[in-house]
């Protein structure tokens, strides 16, 4: 069972007249699964998100390094905002249509390479994206190291256009000056985001720029394990938010 006694405190948190909710999804709405087509959504959290953007006047996103349409499917209609592939896709209200940066093409060379690593390494797996591609090894963590070297020996010769982001077993590749940094600032800027403080909560090294830029705007960054031991913490300290807490969070 999560523990609960160290969670943070209500009283770091904006009342929700001024509050806006910008969650990762792998890892800090959901468990960590095996592969991405394998997590499931937890009884009750699609409702509780609900709940949470009616409080907080809609101004709830998810920020997430997947493509838009999975957090579609997965929480269809919830979030008001979501920003895909680390902010390289963001929809900023339900209905509109989705705004992609102007980003370099992937080489295809890296592809081609890529399968043929998947092939000599089973277990590796290979995350194509739409402006780079996610190296995987959960599935063979001896392959990590030599992964990585590959993954920075492509992006060298891209004169700094991209970059290798370390994400758990994973080596993902993505353009440079795009990151949840980025996607936070993108979403805070339209209504009904604006002027309202954010709470940006994550669990991975990508989200540190994503609480980073929280913190910045005036708001607060919290991060699995450090502030929630878990995501099954965290989805119950969601839920006490979005059904009034103890009183002491929007009361």
């Amino acid at each position: 069972m999560s523990k609960t006694s160290s969670l943070p405190s209500l009283d770091r948190l904006p009342p929700p007249a001024r509050a806006a909710f910008l969650l990762d999804f792998d890892g800090t709405l959901v468990d960590i699964a095996p592969t991405p087509e394998s997590v499931v959504v937890a009884p009750g959290l699609r409702d509780t998100l609900r709940r949470l953007r009616d409080k907080c006047g809609n101004a709830l996103a998810v920020i997430s390094g997947r493509p838009i349409e999975q957090i579609d499917h997965f929480l269809p209609d919830v979030p008001y905002a979501v920003a895909g592939e680390h902010g390289i896709a963001i929809r900023h209200a339900p209905g509109q249509p989705v705004e992609r940066a102007a980003l370099p093409p992937v080489p295809q060379a890296w592809m081609d390479e890529a399968e043929k690593l998947a092939a000599s390494h089973p277990g590796v797996r290979i995350e194509h994206k739409k402006a780079g591609l996610v190296l995987h090894y959960r599935g063979a963590p001896d392959a990590g190291p030599a992964l990585g070297q590959i993954a920075d020996e492509w992006v060298k010769a891209t004169n700094g256009a991209f970059h290798v982001q370390a994400a758990k077993m994973a080596w993902e590749i993505r353009p440079a000056g795009i990151d949840k940094g980025h996607a936070v600032e993108a979403v805070m800027q339209g209504a009904p985001f604006a002027g309202r403080l954010p709470i940006f909560v994550g669990d991975d090294v990508t989200d540190e720029d994503g609480m980073r830029e929280a913190v910045r705007l005036g708001g607060v960054g919290f991060r699995i394990p450090n502030d929630f031991p878990d995501p099954a913490a965290f989805r119950a300290w969601l839920a006490g938010l979005a059904q009034g807490g103890d009183g002491a969070w929007g009361g």
